[in-house]
């Protein structure tokens, strides 16, 4: 449901019992989505399957032995010459 902020801030204690029980409710200020208000029980849903950054690069494609070489061979020079 989305309500506009006065209605939120007037109807605060049913904008958190709605969102308990009937899921994510969207509060929008000049019209436009702003906020959403959650249950304490979707927040930690949600904020428990996200990695952190730095799981979230390790957890990318493995290299393979061929790239690795690619990599460590290239120019360790600031600039490099290109073709134009």
């Amino acid at each position: 449901m989305n309500w506009h902020l006065q209605d939120a801030k007037d109807k605060l204690p049913e904008l958190i019992e709605k969102a308990i029980h009937e899921g994510p409710q969207t509060v929008s200020v000049n019209g436009k989505s702003a906020a959403v208000v959650l249950s304490i029980e979707e927040f930690e849903m949600l904020a428990a399957r996200t990695p952190s950054l730095g799981e979230f690069l390790l957890s990318g494609p493995t290299w393979d032995d061929a790239f690795v070489e690619d990599v460590n061979r290239r120019s360790t020079l600031p600039r490099r010459d290109i073709d134009l």
